[in-house]
């Protein structure tokens, strides 16, 4: 098997719930050997849902290919243990409330004066400075806060009475790849210039980057309707169409057996179009509605329109795209096996997989404390 590119990489892991663990996951991913530091009371994802018999594949979603060390650093001597892990690792990483790690006494500054060569990344939710740096956030908060639960408000049509339930963690998956990318950069400046980096990633400034359009369209408004691609529903479920260029658009006024449409003023051209876009997809549903998904995609996409069906999550996993991609690897826990997938992009000449194991609770920490020379029962205590 060819190297993979963090090898010999050591990452001090001090992350819990989902942007700070998903991060050193792709590193693990990528061969850094991470160190999970958990209290003794274990991560509190490790009773998160779904669990089988005691055992969440949540957390071994986000922590395969990690090695768990249970350390106590409210103590003097646990305190000690990850002081002496730190002066040895490449990267350490905390996602804490902005000022806990300094607290608990393994802040940038106390690592940097071990090591001054050290990548320190903090992941928080609105970052290490600013007004409402200190206030608790989560996934959900932060997209409320950014803009984006409104922005896909306004998108509904005026049908939305308020914003959608949130229960997909899009700004705790975006921090993590934001703290991924910046950690490839300062190891790679290290390389070559021997400093040391403290990177602060917010949760907010990865939601705002989501925001492209959003963002200049607040700066500068503009009156035609704004295009929205929109679920059009079929005889047994929905599908989304997007012919957004103008041979898109005219190939499927043709498929739909509607060649006026190429000729219609309202839709002559790719700006008028945008402006009577509602007018379009509800043709288009008049189309859509007497035919299956399947029907539907088989036609469109013959034709090069871009298409899909809506798909369910066991659907997208079973899909013969994901499947010969190789989208996913089998994670073993105690109570049995499960899909994970594996780290959004591939490399030409070997295969980055997750690691099919999940760390038991502190299964590594006498291994990985010897190799300090730390007891065990003197760092747990």
């Amino acid at each position: 098997m060819a190297r993979l590119p963090l090898e010999g990489i050591t990452v001090l892991d001090f992350t819990n719930m989902l942007a700070g663990p998903y991060c050193t996951r792709l590193l693990a991913d990528l061969g850094a050997l991470v160190l999970k530091v958990e209290p003794p009371a274990g991560d509190h994802n490790r009773a998160r849902r779904p669990v089988r018999e005691g055992h969440s594949s949540f957390f071994g979603h986000i922590n395969a290919g990690k090695k768990s060390i249970v350390l106590d650093l409210k103590s003097k001597d646990g305190l000690g243990a990850a002081l002496a892990l730190a002066a040895q690792a490449d990267v350490v990483i905390e996602n804490w409330r902005p000022g806990v790690a300094k607290r608990l006494g393994v802040g940038y500054d106390a690592v940097a004066r071990l090591r001054p060569d050290t990548i320190y990344c903090s992941i928080s939710g609105f970052g290490q400075s600013g007004p409402k740096s200190m206030r608790p956030a989560y996934a959900p908060i932060i997209h409320a806060a950014s803009g984006y639960d409104l922005a896909q408000m306004t998108y509904q049509g005026g049908t939305a009475e308020k914003p959608a339930n949130s229960a997909i963690f899009i700004a705790d998956v975006m921090g993590g790849l934001a703290g991924f990318g910046a950690i490839q950069t300062a190891l790679f400046d290290r390389a070559v210039s021997g400093r040391g980096h403290y990177i602060d990633v917010a949760l907010l400034d990865a939601m705002l980057n989501l925001l492209i359009f959003e963002l200049q369209e607040e700066q500068a408004p503009s009156p035609a309707p704004l295009r929205t691609y929109q679920p059009l529903r079929t005889t047994d479920g929905f599908v989304v169409v997007a012919p957004t260029s103008q041979r898109n658009f005219e190939t499927l006024a043709k498929v739909l057996d509607h060649p006026e449409w190429i000729s219609d003023p309202r839709f002559v051209h790719t700006k008028i179009r945008e402006e009577h876009w509602d007018i379009l997809m509800r043709l288009i549903e008049e189309w859509t509605t007497e035919r299956t998904s399947a029907a539907c995609e088989d036609a469109l996409l013959a034709a090069a329109v871009p298409c899909t069906r809506y798909l369910r999550v066991g659907e997208a996993m079973a899909d013969p795209q994901v499947l010969a991609r190789g989208s996913f690897s089998t994670v073993t826990d105690p109570a049995g096996s499960y899909l994970v997938p594996n780290a959004p992009f591939r490399f030409a000449g070997f295969d980055a997989p997750v690691s099919p194991d999940v760390p038991g609770l502190g299964a590594d920490t006498a291994s990985v404390l010897a190799g300090v020379g730390v007891s065990t029962e003197t760092a747990q205590n």
